[in-house]
């Protein structure tokens, strides 16, 4: 069965050369010019799609509020963002509100279906694992398969990039790590990028794990360097 995709861009030459390619090769692929309309197809029970081209800039609600509603629905769905500027800011951003992967507008044709294929691939995969990555630290437990946090009787639903930055400082757990080093290694950006950025990543996440966000025990700052996480102070 034909693998489908929903292409949400609101310039009709992009969206219908977009589908002419994607049907060339083998998927099924529908176009909503709007978020609106993308996101009521998206949460039609009825619908199914596999994947999702999503342009930044549309009338009505962006690309960033689509993929937000999206997760806040608990729809995970794989979300390629496609972005005009492509500034690091933008993607993290993206990143932020729930995407899973951003092209720069314009790109080659080879290289958007190397990533949709690539996207593709993570999530078949992902969804033949034996459902069992969790981590529990200090009466918390994260599982990174549904990318879900419980913190006593609440459970707190992550992105996608939340949860891969918050592994890759369990994984590094007591070394200082420095906020380029975490904008690298967790969403390969290695442009000219503000590496405040990383920063409001780091809060959400203390909101989430620390009674005192303030006076984190967990996420602690390194004067000058990053971050460094504690499992128990």
């Amino acid at each position: 069965m034909p693998q489908r995709v929903l292409i949400v861009e609101d310039e009709q030459h992009l969206a219908e050369g977009l589908r002419f390619n994607l049907e060339a090769e083998g998927f099924e692929a529908d176009i909503a010019d709007t978020g609106e309309g993308a996101l009521e197809r998206l949460l039609d029970s009825a619908s199914h799609y596999d994947l999702v081209v999503l342009d930044v800039m549309l009338p009505g609600k962006d690309g960033f509020a689509v993929v937000a509603e999206l997760r806040e629905r608990r729809q995970f769905v794989p979300v390629l963002m496609l972005t005009a500027r492509g500034r690091p800011e933008d993607v993290l951003k993206g990143f932020g509100a729930g995407a899973d992967d951003y092209l720069p507008k314009p790109t080659e044709l080879a290289i958007l279906l190397a990533r949709i294929d690539s996207l593709l691939r993570r999530s078949s995969w992902a969804k033949q694992q034996p459902k069992h990555d969790r981590y529990t630290f200090a009466g918390r437990t994260i599982d990174f398969d549904t990318l879900e946090l419980a913190v006593g009787d609440r459970t707190l639903q992550l992105t996608l990039m939340e949860a891969n930055l918050l592994r890759f400082l369990i994984e590094h757990e007591g070394k200082a790590i420095s906020r380029k080093t975490m904008l690298e290694r967790v969403w390969g950006l290695r442009e000219d990028t503000d590496t405040r950025a990383i920063d409001n990543f780091i809060v959400r996440l203390r909101r989430y794990i620390e009674k005192e966000p303030a006076r984190p025990k967990h996420l602690l700052t390194v004067r000058g360097i990053g971050y460094r996480f504690v499992a128990e102070p």
